[in-house]
């Protein structure tokens, strides 16, 4: 684990293991690191503007729980986009499979659930007044 974290780091080591791509490759595994950068900034925005201009809702702390669950969502993201940059980065070196990732489709149902939790809470709000 600690080697991987390294190479997050360590571009000479990326570098060392391999041959050195056609460049365009690399550079397409680096614009999809910096989308998946993106959706990480947008959540932790997403997190921000929750805790400061959501007003209160009718079950206590929803308002914490959505900022704080927004808050950690994203920098998971951001941790996920950087391992999975440096083991794509790592496969293309070595002429190899990309690895295969499930995070994406796990990341659309979190957010499909917290979505449909978002409704519910709504509706009960709604129907409580």
């Amino acid at each position: 684990m600690w080697q991987r974290i390294r190479n997050w780091f360590d571009p000479d080591e990326l570098r060392s293991v391999g041959t050195t791509p056609d460049y365009r490759f690399s550079l397409a595994n680096e614009r999809t690191f910096l989308a998946w950068l993106r959706t990480g900034l947008a959540l932790v925005g997403g997190g921000l503007a929750a805790a400061q201009f959501l007003p209160a809702l009718p079950l206590r702390h929803l308002r914490e729980a959505i900022s704080i669950a927004l808050l950690l969502l994203g920098g998971a993201v951001a941790v996920r986009a950087i391992d999975h940059w440096a083991r794509v980065e790592r496969a293309i070196r070595l002429d190899q499979e990309l690895p295969a990732s499930r995070f994406p489709a796990v990341l659309a149902v979190v957010v499909g659930l917290g979505a449909l939790l978002l409704v519910v809470a709504v509706l009960a709000g709604a129907l409580g007044s």
